[in-house]
């Protein structure tokens, strides 16, 4: 059973840094994405970066246009660890964080960035911005 453990998160001011951490264990991962998305209160689960990897040493990223420029996910693969790196922070950035794994691997077309599409989650971390 495949496993997502996140950390990271808080409170913190607007225009403010956090860092997300996704620690991934038990079986190995068929898929060769890994995604983060966010929910605010009363809204759907959205995309807000992935990082694909299509050989060794080469990799793909993608954002949501609304955290481009101030996100960045990065991963550790010796410590098989996803971060996501959020600066400029703005109270729209606040919401459960969750990482995420899709079931299948996406080498010549983009990752999904349905929800739906994704089969392994982290427990989400709450990250709240004060204006």
């Amino acid at each position: 059973q495949v496993q997502l453990v996140q950390s990271g998160g808080g409170l913190v001011q607007a225009g403010g840094s956090l860092r997300l951490s996704c620690a991934a264990s038990g079986r190995t991962f068929s898929s060769n994405v890994m995604a983060w998305f966010r929910q605010a209160p009363g809204k759907e689960r959205e995309f807000v970066a992935d990082i694909r990897w299509t050989s060794p040493g080469i990799h793909y990223l993608n954002y949501a246009d609304s955290v481009k420029g101030r996100f960045t996910i990065m991963a550790d693969n010796a410590k098989n660890t996803v971060y996501l790196q959020m600066n400029k922070l703005t109270p729209e950035d606040t919401g459960v964080y969750y990482c995420a794994a899709p079931p299948n691997a996406y080498y010549s077309i983009a990752p999904p960035r349905q929800s739906s599409d994704y089969r392994h989650w982290g427990q989400g971390t709450q990250v709240t911005v004060s204006s």
